[in-house]
């Protein structure tokens, strides 16, 4: 009995330490072994009904979206918890900083483990200690025990900031993973745009906790449908199981698949997985720059969710429930830069012929550097809009102007995002879930400083000039997608992380 069959795709790559030298060597050779187990076309989950795959897209990006819209709604519960807890303004805004610092520490940890036990695993476990962990944050007795736990509520949730791109990575080809990455792209930033809207609503009308009460809600029953109906999609654990499944159903115990013949101990395994995100942080400069880029933005981002306050309730003389619908300018930007998805398919007018070109040069599968050329509008779209709200922020100008202003902003900021996630997924799809843990670990420290300084600087510089400042700092990024359309492939070709 042999269950030999080619591996082919994406899955013939090593994978962060769950594939050693001799795991590759073992795949090379696979033809000698009749016992190694390999991926047959039933086992890949790329072979899975598109509906399901789909429908695992839809449920993961969920996910995310509950997890990030909990980060920013801490920003109108802010005032209550602090006549509750007898403390600042400023103490408060650290609920803030410390659940984004959870979720950027998070992914160094879960990305690596989702790579060694599977995607699933990791996806249950972390979900359910989210949901039981935020009790705490409901009933916390005092200030300590609310932000402890806000970091711990954090660092749990992190999961799908980092596991879920690898698993769109593992049930679609490059070919056709532009659609599901566009949808679990916009999923953690429409979060923070959704957040504030209903925690706006909320905390107009009724105790700051019911915020947390009302996400209890939604978090258990994102627990439910994750359990019933997300498929394991990491191929290395899935030829674990199979190879176990043979064992007991033929008797035979030399059946085993690369992950049962690692030459590493578990805990090597998880400690080489865990440094990997950092190695690409320190040793592969296009990684380092483009989530330098991704942090930079990210933390404008969520530094305007303190600023908002300062511009439409100052300024406007707007009320908590009008400040969240203020955001609503973000939300739609993101929304009309992800209907143009489809366009970008197939070319967009001013890329079509060099899209065509490369397609057909490269059989069907373009370089991960086509991703890039979405980035460059996003590039040139985020510093316009942050520009453009700097000079409508005064009370003078009728208070649409700057939600307008803010409509391009949100559309760069999805097109920035899905061109690198895609780029980092393609480009480094044998660590997929690692590359992502990095971006996101750098994004995430940047989201949890800027809102600390967001005050002191808006009073400082004024909405004007503080706005104004970080448009600069936009546009000194700007340059980074074109650059790195350039030369992308050369860097990649000398990468060590890279595929080729």
């Amino acid at each position: 009995m042999s269950t030999l069959t080619r591996i082919s795709g994406p899955f013939s790559h090593s994978d962060d330490a769950a594939t050693t030298k001799t795991d590759v060597s073992a795949l090379q050779n696979a033809e000698g072994d009749p016992h190694l187990v390999v991926l047959e076309p039933e086992d890949n989950p790329q072979n899975i009904s598109l509906f399901r795959r789909w429908l695992a897209v839809l449920i993961i990006s969920s996910a995310s979206l509950c997890v990030t819209l909990i980060a920013l709604q801490a920003a109108f519960t802010e005032q209550g918890s602090a006549q509750t807890f007898h403390v600042s303004h400023e103490v408060t805004i650290l609920g803030i900083s410390l659940y984004v610092s959870g979720l950027g520490i998070g992914p160094l940890l879960v990305g690596p483990l989702s790579e060694v036990y599977g995607r699933n695993v990791v996806y249950r476990v972390s979900y359910a200690l989210f949901f039981i962990l935020t009790f705490p944050v409901v009933f916390a007795p005092n200030i300590a025990v609310f932000l402890v736990f806000r970091f711990i509520t954090g660092f749990c949730g992190s999961t799908f900031l980092s596991v879920a791109g690898g698993s769109v990575s593992d049930m679609f080809p490059n070919s056709s993973i532009a659609n599901p990455m566009a949808v679990y792209t916009i999923s953690p930033f429409i979060g923070p745009v959704v957040g504030p809207l209903i925690s706006g609503f909320i905390n107009q009308y009724l105790y700051w906790e019911w915020t947390y009460r009302v996400q209890l809600c939604w978090i258990f029953a994102e627990l439910l449908i994750l359990v019933i109906f997300i498929p394991e999609t990491y191929a290395p654990v899935i030829l674990k199981k199979k190879a176990k499944r043979l064992r007991e159903s033929t008797g035979d115990p030399k059946f085993y698949a690369p992950l049962d013949r690692r030459e590493n101990t578990l805990v090597s395994a998880v400690l080489i997985s865990c440094y990997k995100p950092f190695q690409l942080l320190l040793f592969d400069r296009m990684a380092l720059l483009l989530d330098s880029w991704n942090a930079l933005v990210l933390g404008i981002l969520y530094l305007a969710f303190q600023a908002y306050p300062i511009i439409f309730e100052d300024n406007h003389g707007f009320d908590m429930q009008t400040t969240g619908l203020a955001f609503a300018g973000i939300g739609l930007g993101m929304i009309l830069a992800i209907s143009t998805q489809p366009l970008w398919n197939r070319g967009v007018p001013f890329s079509l012929m060099l899209y065509v070109r490369e397609t057909a040069k490269y059989n069907g599968d373009p370089p991960p550097e086509m991703r890039l050329i979405m980035g460059q509008v996003g590039a040139i779209l985020v510093p316009v809009g942050l520009f453009w709200l700097a000079f409508t922020t005064y009370p003078q100008v009728h208070w649409i102007a700057p939600i307008i202003a803010s409509v391009p902003f949100g559309s760069g900021i999805y097109f920035v995002f899905t061109s690198t996630f895609t780029y980092l997924v393609t480009a480094y799809r044998p660590i997929a879930a690692s590359a992502m843990a990095s971006n996101s670990a750098l994004r995430s420290a940047f989201a949890a400083a800027f809102p600390l300084f967001a005050g002191a600087m808006y009073d400082r510089l004024g909405t004007v000039g503080a706005t104004a400042l970080l448009a600069g700092l936009a546009t000194i990024m700007a340059p980074l997608p074109f650059i790195f359309y350039r030369i992308g492939a050369r860097l990649r070709k000398n990468s060590r992380f890279a595929a080729h």
